[in-house]
C-alpha cells in the first residue's frame, strides 16, 4: 500500500494515520500550542522525516520549513507536500547536527518544531543552542523526545543504546530535569512540560506493530478503528498519570528583551 496514494484520496489526515498512533499523538499536541494563523509566521521543523508535521503547519497558516538528513524523505515530503497542496511548505536537506551553519538561520523563526529527534543526537545542549539561535525574540520551541521512564512497546525500547550516531537512539530519554536542564543552557525560558502518548495509544502502536508482520493492509485495516478510542481513554489516562507517557514535551520560549537592559545601561551611562 503506497501512502501516496492514500494522500491523494483522503489529503493531510493520511499521514497521521498510516503509521502508529505516536504520531497522531505528537501532532495533537502540536495543534494545541500552535494556533491557526493568517499572519505567515514562519516554522523550522527540525528532523521532519517525510514532512507530516511541517505540511501540518503551513496548512495551519505557517510559512513551514522542514529539515531532514534522508534524501529519500525529502522526496516523499516534497511529494507529499504538493499532494496536499501546502504551498507554503518547503524542504531542504540538513543535518540537525549543523544548525548553526546554516544561511539565513539566525533570528528568523516564529516556531521550532522539534519531534523525536533529540535521542538521536549526542549533543543534545548544542542542538537546544543552535535552536535557540534560530528562534526570533520571543519565539516558541515545541519540543518532544522519549520519556526516560516509559515503559517499553517492544524490545528494542529497552535498548542497548548506541554509542553512536548511526541513526538508532543514543540514549533512553529524558526527564524534566534533563529538559530544563537543557532549556535554561539554551537560554530559554521554560513554558511547560508535559507528557505525550498514554497507555491506550501505547497499546494500539504496540497492536499495529505486531500486526505489520500480517501486511500493511492489514496492520491498517485492524488498528484504526481503534485509535479513536485510544485517544479518547488517554485523555483520561495522562491526566491521572498512573501510566507514563512515552514522550516528554517541553514548550520554552526565547526571551523577547534578551540583552536589552545592558544595552539600555550602556546607553545611558
Amino acid at each position: 500500500m503506497k501512502i501516496e496514494n492514500l494522500v491523494r484520496t483522503f489529503g493531510f489526515p493520511t499521514l497521521l494515520t498510516f503509521g502508529d498512533t505516536l504520531v497522531y499523538d505528537r501532532w495533537r499536541w502540536i495543534t494545541r500550542r500552535l494556533p491557526k494563523t493568517r499572519n505567515g509566521e514562519s516554522v523550522l521543523d527540525v528532523g521532519c522525516g517525510t514532512g507530516a508535521f511541517t505540511i501540518g503547519a503551513a496548512l495551519r497558516g505557517y510559512v513551514s520549513h522542514g529539515m531532514s538528513w534522508d534524501e529519500d524523505n525529502h522526496a516523499k515530503a516534497v511529494e507529499r507536500a504538493e499532494l496536499c497542496a501546502a504551498d507554503t511548505a518547503s524542504f531542504e536537506i540538513g543535518d540537525a547536527r549543523k544548525l548553526d551553519t546554516f544561511d539565513g538561520f539566525k533570528d528568523a523563526y516564529d516556531a521550532v518544531l522539534c519531534l523525536e529527534v533529540a535521542e538521536h543526537i549526542l549533543d543534545d545542549r548544542k542542538l537546544f543552542q543552535d535552536i535557540a539561535a534560530c528562534l526570533k525574540p520571543g519565539g516558541r520551541l515545541l519540543f518532544t523526545t522519549p520519556n526516560y521512564l516509559y515503559r517499553a512497546i517492544s524490545p528494542e525500547g529497552r535498548g542497548p543504546w548506541s554509542p553512536v550516531e548511526n541513526g538508532y537512539h543514543v540514549r533512553r530519554g529524558c526527564t524534566e530535569s534533563m529538559l530544563k536542564e537543557l532549556a535554561d543552557s539554551a537560554g530559554l525560558a521554560c513554558e511547560e512540560i508535559g507528557q505525550c502518548s498514554g497507555f491506550w495509544s501505547q497499546k494500539a502502536t504496540w497492536l499495529w506493530r505486531q500486526l505489520q508482520a500480517l501486511g500493511p493492509s492489514v496492520a491498517y485495516a485492524v488498528a484504526l478503528p481503534i485509535r479513536p478510542i485510544a485517544v479518547l481513554l488517554d485523555t483520561v489516562t495522562l491526566s491521572h498519570l498512573w501510566w507514563p507517557g512515552f514522550s516528554i514535551t517541553l514548550v520554552a520560549q526565547k526571551p523577547r528583551f534578551a540583552g536589552t537592559d545592558d544595552a539600555t545601561a550602556q546607553n545611558n551611562s
